[in-house]
């Protein structure tokens, strides 16, 4: 066994003076500046999210049928329209037409009835004559019997007067279109005047009188009555 002297001891490390310790960092107080690693800002990524699944594309439409469709319905309006002008302008030229018809038949009838009263001294063969020539049916008949035209131009030259006839008022009673007759109406107011020029009251009349057509358009006096009746 091996003894440990003093030569062969291990002497211990001499004691030194021990530093001070001290934190990390500048000395003599200054203030620590931080150093910093730059690190760039990440991007903004889009995210896309997927479109739900819709339906099946159309296929394209056949662009000179839906042409002549288009057309063909604008055509159609047309026409529907200018059928419903022409029917209108039809249907208000037949009522025109049919108005001017019924206003002639009471004009000549109101015309009639101003010839068969008027008449002056001096002109009572006119009178009369252009009276009887404008009848027709049975008042030409009775009109054509015996003297019946002699003895009114008598009437009017015994009465020494002249006589004026003033319509009040005309309208049309009815129409009978298979004989192109009308009955009219007619208020009629005569004045006579004597040869001194003397009014005598005026006189109303209401008479109803028959106007006909022939086949020339001529209007002719067919017949006269009263409306209580006789002629």
């Amino acid at each position: 066994m091996t003894e440990n002297t003093a030569s062969t001891a291990t002497s211990p490390r001499p004691t030194g003076r021990r530093r001070a310790s001290r934190a990390a960092g500048p000395a003599g107080g200054a203030t620590a500046t931080s150093t910093g690693v730059p690190v760039e800002t990440p991007k903004t990524v889009k995210v896309r999210l997927a479109r739900p699944a819709g339906p099946p594309p159309r296929r394209p439409a056949h662009r000179a049928l839906v042409c002549w469709a288009a057309l063909a319905t604008v055509l159609v309006a047309v026409i529907a329209l200018s059928a419903g002008v022409a029917r209108l302008v039809y249907t208000q030229h037949k009522a025109e037409a049919a108005q001017a018809q019924d206003q002639l038949y009471v004009d000549t009838a109101s015309q009639f009835v101003v010839n068969m009263f008027s008449y002056t001294q001096d002109t009572i063969d006119q009178s009369v004559d252009r009276f009887v020539n404008s009848t027709s049916g049975p008042l030409r008949d009775m009109m054509s019997q015996g003297q019946n035209t002699e003895n009114l131009k008598l009437l009017f030259r015994d009465t020494n007067a002249s006589a004026e006839a003033v319509i009040n008022g005309a309208a049309l009673e009815k129409y009978d279109d298979t004989a192109k007759r009308a009955d009219v109406l007619v208020a009629v107011r005569v004045t006579v005047t004597d040869l001194d020029g003397n009014n005598a009251p005026s006189k109303p009349y209401r008479l109803r009188v028959s106007v006909q057509q022939g086949d020339n358009g001529q209007m002719t006096f067919y017949d006269l009555k009263y409306p209580d009746g006789g002629n």
